[in-house]
Parts: structure tokens; sequence; C-alpha cells
């Protein structure tokens, strides 16, 4: 179990979203909903269990678009109770719930499932209950949910992709980021000719002797909810060792040529990611991409690719430099999501941004590995014109509400200012790869991220990730010029908002300390000569 602290406590697939331009004007978030709270909300019935597993045994019929099986869920009880909460989308049955032979009783509003034993369940006793359900489940979410599908050629396609919506939606779970599981085991029936591709580390597969194969899948680290998932089609597979970690492909027979090619890119990426952030985290069960028709998604040790095998973002110059045909966004992003997200996983939706500001920043750090220092600047103030700067990157917390897109954009623009702030690459680096090893197969706040980096660098850098993250608007460098100097300060919420940045001339920068209070200094700089490194912070500058 993954649980915050004494507890222990995407993109993921990219929103497909135009680029706008920097808005200063904030807007209201909407009201919850009863299903966000409950969705969201760490109850006293959660709060009560640590999980350790789950196996999931699942027969999938493509013909009838129909799931029956059942989920065997091990937890261990933190306290005394009669109750633990569960989750499974309100149009799907729940047959049956069992501990050991006994038959337990069960209430449910919405997707929540209230699961009640005959007597207390005692502090620190490790149980095991079997949920068994059935239906045909609703396609609905940005990529479906669950998707069943014919690929080209009229074969079955099936595929999930729940990030949001919820893995409640076609399999009944803790469905909370909070907690996770230890480890999972996945048996997945399907009609023969078809194959199964889930994560972790393939089994084998066995014969049902009923016109059914079963897939079999060990899961050998914790996983989050909207990671775990099926891809049933007619799949191909080729594969290549980087050291000792497995890197297996998985696309459609027409695709096995453009695959080769444009797969070629997933080893450097590899070897890129792991030289910056550490070793790949999921060793044992190896890394794969496997085709899908929606773009993708960063599902642990199985990203799902559906990029069209081209350079890009669905053959788009995403960031709109020139920089971004150089490579394929998907392989590049989803796969960033191992260390950021997979690894390191926000322990509530409200901080999302340690998924998706975090691995829109890998990007940035592909590009600077491949192709240099300029093209990453390049391409991450490429950014800039996504950023709406109209709510907070975090959110209320508790509560099953997606941040919004300036989670990526923005929490990638402030990483990039926050290096400049440390001003020392090869510090940087090394705090960057201890982050990841700290954090490893942990669920955490922004709150640690702020306690590391402080503790790290030794600054007091609360306010500055405070001004980014939890306002709205922009740090602006006030400057008024007047007698050979030039007064400056910072205009921020944060009262002790303290930011350090280099001014002057680009061949000669010299590093000032503003703060919100006034300050001077001696510049033979005209107004239209002085200049201020906007390329290296995210900032407003106001000149007077």
């Amino acid at each position: 179990m993954r649980l915050h602290h004494t507890l222990r406590f995407a993109f993921t697939s990219l929103l497909v979203l135009a680029a706008t331009v920097t808005a200063q004007t904030p807007s209201t978030p909407p009201t919850p909903s009863r299903a966000d709270i409950l969705r969201g909300e760490y109850s006293p019935w959660r709060a009560n269990n640590d999980l350790l597993s789950y196996d999931l045994d699942l027969r999938v019929d493509p013909d009838k678009k129909f799931l029956s099986g059942k989920n065997t869920i091990r937890f261990k009880m933190l306290k005394d109770d009669t109750r633990i909460q569960l989750d499974l989308f309100a149009n799907l049955n729940v047959d049956k719930i069992l501990h050991g032979k006994t038959e337990l009783k069960y209430t449910r509003e919405l997707w929540t499932v209230y699961v009640d034993f005959p007597k207390p369940f005692k502090k620190g006793s490790v149980q095991a209950i079997e949920f068994y359900y059935s239906g045909a489940p609703q396609e609905t979410g940005r990529f479906g949910g669950i998707s069943f599908r014919k690929d080209p050629a009229s074969r079955h396609w099936i595929t999930t992709a729940c990030e949001g919506i919820g893995a409640s939606i076609w399999w009944p779970n803790k469905d909370q980021q909070r907690d996770e599981v230890e480890n999972m085991q996945m048996h997945i029936a399907v009609p023969n000719g078809l194959m199964d591709v889930s994560n972790g580390r393939f089994l084998g597969k066995k014969d049902l002797g009923d016109g059914y194969t079963r897939w079999d899948w060990q899961i050998s680290y914790p996983i989050n909810n909207y990671n775990v998932s099926l891809n049933i089609g007619a799949y191909e597979h080729f594969g290549e060792k980087l050291g000792d970690l497995a890197m297996d492909y998985y696309v459609l027979p027409e695709n096995l040529e453009k695959a080769k090619k444009q797969f070629a890119q997933a080893r450097p990426m590899m070897e890129a990611y792991q030289k910056y952030f550490g070793e790949y985290p999921f060793k044992k069960d190896g890394f794969k991409l496997i085709e899908v028709p929606y773009s993708g998604m960063e599902h642990q040790s199985a990203v799902t690719y559906g990029n069209r095998f081209a350079n890009g973002y669905l053959e788009r110059d995403w960031t709109g430099v020139g920089v971004s045909l150089k490579f394929d966004f998907i392989i590049i992003h989803e796969s960033g999501h191992e260390w950021f997200g997979n690894s390191i996983t926000a322990a509530d939706v409200s901080d999302q941004w340690i998924h998706e500001g975090w691995t829109t920043y890998a990007e940035c750090v592909y590009v600077e590995a491949m192709f240099g220092r300029a093209d990453a600047i390049k391409y991450t103030n490429g950014y800039k014109t996504k950023v709406r700067n109209q709510q907070p990157i975090i959110t209320k917390p508790e509560t099953n509400r997606t941040p919004g897109q300036d989670q990526y954009f923005k929490g990638a623009l402030f990483l990039h200012t926050l290096r400049s702030v440390i001003d020392d690459d090869a510090k940087w680096w090394k705090m960057l790869r201890a982050y990841c090893e700290r954090f490893k197969y942990q669920n955490i706040m922004t709150t640690d991220v702020v306690r590391f980096y402080n503790q790290q660098s030794g600054k007091n850098l609360t306010p500055i990730f405070d001004q980014y993250l939890r306002h709205s608007a922009l740090p602006v460098l006030e400057l008024k010029f007047a007698n050979g100097g030039v007064e400056y300060r910072w205009q921020a919420e944060e009262k002790a908002f303290a930011m350090p940045i280099k001014v002057g001339r680009k061949s000669n920068w010299q590093t000032i300390q503003p703060t919100t209070e006034w300050q001077t200094m001696k510049t033979d700089l005209t107004k239209d000569e002085f200049e201020v490194a906007t390329d290296l912070y995210y900032i407003e500058v106001r000149k007077n």
C-alpha cells in the first residue's frame, strides 16, 4: 500500500487543447457534486484500511460488450471497524461480495459501495474479500473509459483509459489515489485469436477450452487505479533489451513496419530519462508501448500509443516553435509519466501537477538531452501561449475535480523557473535525481515537494512555490527608471515572495534579489536597453 506520511501515504494523456493567450481574469470553479465528493474524499471507511493487493479475474465478451468476474481485495485494518468503502459505477451489477464463505451485506450510493462486516475486523488483521460483478460498462470520458471498438480490419479492439472518470467505470476497487496496492495480478479471458496486453510482466496464457484464452500478468510494484489497463486486440509483438530492461512493443499487424521505425525513439528516450531521473522504476515489470485508437496514456509499464506513427502531437507542431516535429510527442510525454505520476504519485487529485507539470517538464529535459539547450529553451517557452492563468494550479483537496490545463504548461514553466532560481545546473540535476529517488513508489502532496526542495537548496522556496501553484496570477517584476538608476520590486500575492532574477544585458546578465519592497540599483542602460531574462523565468515585466 501507499499512504501519505504516517499512513504511508497523465497528459496523463494530454488534453487536446488549442493554444490560448495568457489571461489574468480568474474564474470560479464549479460547485462539486455529491458524486465528486464521494469519489474525492478520504472518508473514515477509506482511511480505516490499508490496501495490500488486488487480484482481478475477468472475462471480456466483445460481441456483447460485457464484463464478468471478480476482484479479490486484500487489505490490512488500521482500526477496529465494521465497514469499508469501495467503488463501482452504478450501471454495473454487484453480484455478491464474499469474505471466505460468508456473503457480506452492502449498500450503494451513486458509484460508492459500502461493504459491511457481521462483526468488527480487528486493527492489524489482514483480510481478503472477493467482489463479484458483471455488466455492460458505459463508454464515457476523454478516451472512453472503456471502449469496445473495431480496428481498421474490423477485428475487435478493446481498450481502457479512465484517468479522471475513474477506474471503477470497469472494475471494483478503492478508486482514490491516496492508497495503492503493493502489487497486483490480472487474469483476463478473451476470445481465442485476440490478445490481452496489460500492466506488468507476462506470466503466460491458458486455453480455457471454451473458445476463450486467459492472459495472466503480474504487477510487482505499487500501482494507482487509473493506470490498470486492458488492451485487447489482434496484436503483433516485437521487442528489444536495454541492458537488463525488457522493452516490448505491441501493434496491429498492418502497422508493424511503421512501428519498428517510429518506436526506435524509445531506447534513446529511456537512456536520457535514466540519466536525469534515475533508473527506470518498474524494471521487473518491463516497459511496453501498446497501440491504441486514442492518442495515448501513461499506464504503468504498459504505455499506450496512438500518435499515428509520426513525429509531433497527432502530426502537429505542438509548441509551435519548430522543435516538436523532431520527436514523437506521445512516446516522450507518456513514458515520462513512469517517473512522474506512476512512481511518484499525487496523493490527491488537487495536486495532480505532480504528474502533469513534472512530465511536461520531462519533455523539456528530453529535448535538451537530444537537441541541446537552445532548443530546450525555445520548446519550453513555446508553452507560454497555452497558459491561461485563470485559476490556481492546485485545486480544492478531497474533491474529484481535474485541475485545468495550467497544471501541464504553467507547471513545467514553473520548474523551468525554479532551475533558474537554483542557478547551478550540477546541483539542479543532482536534486532532480534525488527527488525521484526520495519519493519513489510514494504518494505525496505539494507540501512534500516544497519541503524537499527547501532542504536540498538550503533556501526558503515556499513563497515561490505558493505564488506559482496556489495563485492564478504570475509575479510581476516592476521597474521604474530615473536618474541613472532603476527601482525594482515584485508584485505578487505572496507578501514574502522574493525571487532572484537576471537583468541587464543578455551578454552579461546581472542577478538581482527583488522582494515585494522597492530597491534601487544603478545602471548605464536606458529603459529600452535594460533587459530581463524572460526566457529563463516565467514572469511578467512592467517598465515605467
